[in-house]
């Protein structure tokens, strides 16, 4: 990345010493220490000063959620998947973005895995939607029931109204 990014600025809470952090070489990251939750603003800088900055809101919890404490992870790690597509870039960006150099790093492992978890809220999703069906399914059934039952109802006040005036006729 270091090819076409030129900096990184991350604007945490305005309770840290030195909110605004540039960062201008990879790893393009922040690690501090703290708790709460509050929205970090990252503005990506690219070596093209012809293109413009990209900026993105990011909702940080810097707290363990049920799952991660249930774990007993004493670190809290953030990461987030995303892409940029850049659409006509200028010639330089594109010269940036493909003749980029291979790194000799070891491959960076993300603390989360990205394809388990996309597994994981597939499942999720899927087992929704049954739940949802079912529920559609029982309340569709409930509510032929309820009409059903008014129109007995119905069927029942106007034989007691027949007999009622007939009784009153005589």
């Amino acid at each position: 990345m270091s090819s076409f990014v030129k900096k990184v600025i991350f604007k945490l809470h305005e309770s840290y010493t030195n909110p605004n952090r540039v960062v201008t070489k990879p790893p393009y990251e922040v690690t501090e220490t703290g708790w709460g939750e509050f929205e970090v603003v990252i503005k990506i800088h690219f070596q093209d000063p012809n293109e413009r900055p990209v900026t993105i809101y990011y909702p940080l919890k810097l707290f363990h959620t049920e799952s991660t404490a249930v774990l007993g992870k004493k670190h809290l790690v953030n990461e987030v998947y995303d892409e940029l597509v850049f659409h006509e870039p200028s010639a330089m960006m594109h010269q940036c973005l493909t003749n980029t150099k291979h790194l000799s790093l070891a491959v960076y492992k993300h603390e989360i895995d990205f394809e388990e978890k996309k597994k994981a809220t597939l499942v999720k999703i899927n087992t929704a939607k049954t739940k949802v069906r079912s529920e559609i399914t029982d309340l569709s059934n409930r509510l032929k029931e309820s009409r059903e039952m008014i129109q007995k109802m119905q069927q029942e006040v106007r034989v007691l109204e027949s007999t009622s005036n007939q009784s009153a006729g005589s």
